[in-house]
């Protein structure tokens, strides 16, 4: 079975679900997940900076993160597993400001999110998991920064009893010590 690309817009301007290219046969399957001449011949620009992966165990929260100056758009796709895909617009001139959408990323399904300048982004793993992340931005550890997973200003319903519930939670101390919504909106004006 053959499945070509598919661009899917969604209600935050600039995210777009992507079905990408996949063919399966006796073998197995081929994945194509992104092509800048297919992407391109739909009005959709992602060039290539970096392409980065993580493993992550079932039950990691890693989010929500973003770079505050050198932004960086990413197509995210979970290669192998199972992930519950968030991303929330943080640009304050655009109309879903503040709006959160999540997406259910696995090995089998292919889906993946191209994720514009300005949001932030994390996931819930519910399975362990390979993610893919190509970046149209370069990684500046200088500029990384993020909101805790929790805020309770965006409100992500995150599905923990699908991990067992909050105490089967695995957090990096980085995650624990993020900032809230709004002392993000105390310092940067850059969004």
């Amino acid at each position: 079975m053959i499945q070509k690309f598919e661009f899917h817009e969604t209600e935050i301007p600039g995210l777009i679900e992507v079905t990408p290219f996949n063919a399966d046969d006796i073998r197995g399957c081929f994945t194509k997940d992104y092509s800048k001449e297919v992407f391109e011949a739909n009005g959709i620009r992602h060039d290539l900076a970096e392409v980065f992966y993580t493993t992550s165990y079932k039950g990691v929260i890693r989010a929500l993160h973003f770079q505050r100056v050198k932004q960086q758009p990413k197509l995210v796709r979970c290669i192998h597993g199972h992930v519950w895909d968030v991303v929330v617009d943080l640009r304050k001139d655009s109309p879903s400001f503040k709006k959160w959408l999540a997406f259910d990323l696995t090995g089998e399904n292919h889906k993946e999110v191209l994720i514009p300048a300005g949001c932030a982004h994390g996931y819930l793993v519910l399975e362990d998991s390979i993610v893919s992340y190509k970046c149209g931005e370069k990684f500046y550890g200088e500029y990384d920064d993020g909101i805790l997973w929790n805020d309770p200003d965006i409100g992500v319903k995150w599905p923990l009893e699908l991990i067992g519930g909050e105490e089967k939670l695995i957090l990096a101390d980085k995650d624990k010590n993020l900032q809230s919504f709004a002392q993000l909106m105390e310092h940067y004006h850059a969004f």
